[in-house]
């Protein structure tokens, strides 16, 4: 499980950009499922069948994109500027290596005076930040790159047992939870869709078009959510690494049905799983989406307690990754809900 994580959280594709994390895993998937396509605005929809009698069709939804930079302008010196692709605070940015495919680049700030360096450092902003990435010139670094090129975070991954630290683990931690339910899963009673969905980051783009697509009569969004276990973590809320997956009961975005809830909650106590319950003051999830297009899915989230999400080193903990595998996996199997 530790390696599938490392393979999918390892691969450069920002949202927009989400070709090279299908085809990872796709090749992950290889003799475990009944088909596959990508649809017109690029989600990659896996499908298992299920063997039921009053069998249902479930989406399991993990978002294939990341957060990530595109170039803006590239300066006579040869200098990149850039803007966010996503949630990407610029106080995340400073001294951080870029990957723009395969070309790296380092992120800095514009000072001319002590005080610039004060406001670039306590104020930072797009404005005042730049990308080195070794060009001599204009024209040596169009050599490299170009105006719309995207770009993510080049840091790599850390097993720090029971720890996991790697770029991406929003969401690509979801992603491996997704592949691994399908492949541990063999004989399902429902029909499973795995979406690995597009451009999450950026407004929900890919769950809304697998919604309209698919008609399930469920979708449970994997996601990253937030961390408490942290010196002075936010008092308003109780999501601790290690405790198991998180069962949502909301965010800004949406409500999770009751529906899912309950059967979440069953099956995690049939199974004796360990679970937490997810109350989130801020963000979303796919489960929006799913949610708001059409007529409408029964839907809702299954999230990682995460710390340090959108940053380049965000961490989880092994045992509620498989933990939600085994709870992923317990509703693929549990008739008559």
């Amino acid at each position: 499980m530790k390696e599938l994580i490392k393979k999918l959280a390892q691969v450069s594709a920002p949202s927009g950009r989400e070709r090279k994390a299908h085809l990872a895993i796709l090749e992950e998937l290889e003799g475990f499922i009944d088909g596959h396509r990508f649809d017109n605005v690029g989600n990659l929809i896996v499908w298992k069948n299920g063997n039921g009698e009053n069998k249902k069709k479930i989406i399991f939804d993990g978002h294939a994109d990341e957060i990530g930079v595109v170039i803006t302008h590239i300066d006579e010196r040869g200098f990149l500027r850039i803007d966010p692709v996503g949630g990407v605070n610029p106080l995340m940015l400073l001294g951080v290596l870029m990957n723009f495919d395969g070309i790296t680049g380092i992120v800095s700030y514009e000072a001319e005076t002590d005080e610039d360096a004060r406001k670039s450092l306590t104020q930072p902003s797009y404005d005042r930040l730049f990308v080195d990435i070794g060009a001599t010139s204009h024209e040596d670094a169009c050599k490299k790159v170009h105006i719309g090129q995207f770009g993510s975070y080049l840091s790599p991954f850390f097993d720090l047992d029971p720890m996991l630290v790697s770029k991406s683990m929003d969401d690509r931690v979801a992603c491996a939870i997704v592949v691994q339910t399908i492949k541990e899963t063999q004989h399902p009673y429902h029909d499973i869709y795995g979406v690995f969905a597009v451009q999450e980051e950026v407004g929900l783009l890919g769950a809304k078009v697998a919604a309209y697509d698919l008609h399930a009569d469920i979708a449970i969004a994997v996601d990253v959510t937030a961390h408490t276990d942290t010196p002075k973590g936010n008092k308003r809320m109780d999501l601790q690494l290690g405790k198991g997956p998180a069962i949502k009961i909301k965010d800004k975005g949406s409500i999770s049905d009751e529906t899912i809830v309950r059967l979440l909650t069953t099956c995690a106590e049939e199974n004796q799983i360990p679970f937490q319950y997810e109350v989130l003051v801020f963000g979303g999830t796919d489960a929006q989406g799913y949610q708001l297009t059409g007529a409408g899915i029964k839907a809702g989230t299954l999230s990682i307690p995460c710390r340090y999400v959108h940053s380049p080193h965000e961490m989880v903990h092994i045992q509620d990754v498989t933990n939600a595998v085994r709870l992923l996996k317990a509703v693929a199997l549990k008739p008559n809900w």
